[in-house]
């Protein structure tokens, strides 16, 4: 009976250690969660503080970039008129003088387009540019534009063959139409070779408008093709005149074609120039 006894005994002493040592246990598990717990909390209030931080950054970024572009396009803009008047009485300069002229025009016209790309992708960012709709004939529009960037092709021999309808009428936002096809026009004269030609054409295609844009540079290879529209995202491809560029014009062609209810697409082949045909409806459909 002793013996029943004594096992029974041991077995509770037994049973008690191992309660003990599981409440201990547990007591450790808890207090290393609470610490965790802690740490986490406490690393995730740093985190929302660094986030904060960045995000105020980021704001005075934008406000930064947005104040000095704003700045600098009025100068630019000026710049840019006295040039083009310098270019058309020009017959009294000699051939280096000509050149400096010209280098200095190209210069100023690189110089107003990344500002003004800036500028667009500040307001796309932040609020979206006001869309304000009326009728135009777009063959005109784009007729203007052309000639603003005859000046420039002329600088390294290329030709604008440029084929419209006399009579394209569409309701569209003009600033909108005016900087995709600034972007698209730009983009084609920087990555032109010299005497080359660029080919414009305008379609009337019922109830839409087809616009081909081909250039016989040296187009965009597959890997870029994948990144097309990505801001800041540059080509492969270098701009053959020494032209500089943001990476921000096709990403602000795209927004803005598809804010009006259009496509753009890419159908060039690689060493066989860029072409982009872009198509938008005669009646503003916005996005």
């Amino acid at each position: 009976m002793k013996d029943i006894w004594f096992y029974i005994f041991g077995a509770l002493l037994v049973f008690l250690f191992l309660l003990i040592r599981a409440y201990r246990k547990s007591i450790l598990q808890n207090k290393l969660i609470l610490i965790q717990s802690q740490e986490i909390k406490k690393q995730n209030r740093e985190l929302e503080h660094r986030n904060k931080l960045l995000q105020e950054l980021n704001v005075e970024k934008q406000q930064i970039i947005g104040v000095v572009s704003h700045d600098l396009k009025g100068p630019f803009n000026r710049i840019f008129a006295l040039m083009q008047l310098m270019s058309m009485s020009s017959e009294n300069l000699t051939a280096d003088q000509k050149e400096y002229l010209g280098k200095i025009h190209q210069i100023v016209a690189d110089g107003l387009s990344m500002v003004r790309n800036l500028l667009d992708n500040r307001k796309l960012e932040d609020r979206g540019i006001d869309m304000r709709p009326e009728s135009l004939n777009f063959s005109s529009v784009l007729n203007n534009l052309v000639k603003q960037y005859q000046s420039l092709a002329q600088k390294k021999n290329i030709i604008i063959d440029y084929q419209a309808p006399v009579v394209t009428p569409i309701h569209a936002d003009k600033v909108y139409l005016t900087r995709i096809f600034e972007n698209l026009l730009s983009n084609a004269i920087k990555f032109s070779p010299h005497e080359k030609k660029i080919y414009l054409m305008v379609v009337d295609a019922g109830s839409e408008i087809q616009i081909t844009i081909l250039d016989e540079g040296p187009g965009i290879n597959a890997e870029d093709q994948q990144k097309l529209y990505q801001k800041f995202h540059r080509l492969t491809a270098r701009p053959t005149g020494g032209e500089s560029s943001t990476g921000l014009g096709l990403s602000i062609v795209k927004t803005m074609v598809e804010k009006m209810g259009g496509t753009i697409q890419y159908e060039g082949e690689e060493g066989k120039g860029a072409k982009f045909v872009v198509r938008l409806r005669k009646n503003l459909i916005p996005n």
